[in-house]
């Protein structure tokens, strides 16, 4: 654990926390309004997510860099055992069983902390030059990008290998490579697209995209369009959401808590919550300005930014009807355990490189 000096408490990112607060309650609300009982569940993985949140804010992680490929391949190694050692659920095989005490663990959502750090080291130990990286040293990144998409994929979890997928080129882009690089990609996407799409998508995932296309939605969508469109400007009050009080609207508290929170407080709901989201996104992203030579800080936060934008647009355009469903929660604020203590925990990851970055200066000080 880091020593505890007062002017560290100078250096937390309180803003940080603030954007994120408004959007833990306004789900712990709506939660509570469609179930009492996953409501009080949910108090449970705040705190947990509290207590995680101060262990990890307290790590050492800038003395401890070179660790981060040793948890990066620690992280590949369950992702392996996945694949031979799963619990598989509603066709899925995406959990590890814990002997001993009932319980699960899943992998690919461990792995996005570890996966955006291990890019973090990477650009860290290997600045770019001015004009980009060159083929060699994308070739490098890029294969602990498609590593775990392989992996991950191969559960089937499609959309949070996609999500990781998009979030390390992504990474790759905001850092720099070179403009012939980007060309070649855009080349291969674009002879590859048919090939993937006819043998490396399964015939569920092959249905979702032809229930997209096609003219009628699927009954999850065609609910969750009837109650955004019965949320109006201002919304329903409680009793009168009847989509999601009378159990029209499937999933109401993960997958589709936003066509519930627009039943609920309508477009101008909606659009509060997606403020939020846009200006926490473009702060995590605006980073990269404030500490230009923090490759640590700015390749982080430029992750956590493109994980938020991702996985916030595929849900919303799911539950519109505009994206098909994929099963990804609205960041911090669908309800569930895994998801969320993961986002606390990557937040305070950050915090820790942000809070902590004077740590060396403080070392040098205490020994005068």
């Amino acid at each position: 654990m880091y020593f505890f000096d007062k002017r560290i408490i100078t250096h937390f990112n309180y803003e940080l926390i603030l954007m994120i607060l408004p959007l833990i309650f306004l789900s712990h609300f709506l939660v509570g309004e469609i179930s009492v009982m996953l409501a009080n569940k949910q108090l449970l993985y705040f705190s947990i997510s509290l207590i995680s949140f101060f262990i990890v804010f307290l790590l050492p992680i800038r003395r401890f860099m070179q660790l981060i490929p040793i948890l990066y391949w620690i992280g590949i190694i369950l992702l392996v055992a996945v694949i031979f050692v799963g619990t598989t659920k509603l066709g899925a095989t995406r959990w590890l069983a814990i002997p001993l005490i009932n319980l699960t663990i899943q992998p690919s959502e461990l792995f996005k902390p570890i996966f955006i750090l291990m890019m973090a080291y990477l650009v860290y130990r290997n600045p770019p030059p001015k004009d980009g990286y060159d083929f060699k040293m994308f070739s490098i990144m890029s294969f602990y990008i498609l590593l775990p998409f392989l992996l991950i994929a191969k559960e089937p979890d499609l959309g949070t290998a996609l999500v990781l997928l998009f979030v390390g080129f992504g990474i790759l882009f905001i850092v720099g490579i070179r403009l012939k690089i980007i060309i070649i990609i855009a080349l291969i996407l674009s002879i590859s697209s048919p090939i993937m799409y006819t043998y490396l998508i399964k015939d569920y995932q092959k249905k979702r995209i032809h229930d997209f296309i096609a003219e009628k939605p699927s009954y999850h969508v065609q609910q969750s369009i009837i109650a955004i469109g019965s949320g109006g400007i201002l919304g329903q009050k409680k009793e009168e959401a009847t989509q999601t009080q009378l159990k029209f609207l499937p999933i109401a508290t993960s997958d589709f808590v936003f066509a519930y929170l627009v039943e609920r407080f309508g477009f101008i709901g909606a659009s509060f919550v997606i403020i939020l989201y846009a200006v926490l996104i473009c702060y995590l992203l605006f980073l990269n300005f404030y500490f230009p030579k923090d490759y640590i800080i700015n390749v982080f936060a430029s992750g956590i930014g493109l994980l938020l934008f991702f996985d916030m647009s595929v849900n919303i355009l799911m539950v519109i009807g505009y994206a098909p469903v994929v099963g990804l929660p609205l960041p911090m604020f669908s309800y569930g355990g895994s998801s969320f203590i993961n986002f606390i925990v990557i937040f305070a990851i950050l915090e820790n490189l942000l809070t902590f970055r004077f740590i060396a200066g403080y070392d040098q000080i205490r020994k005068f």
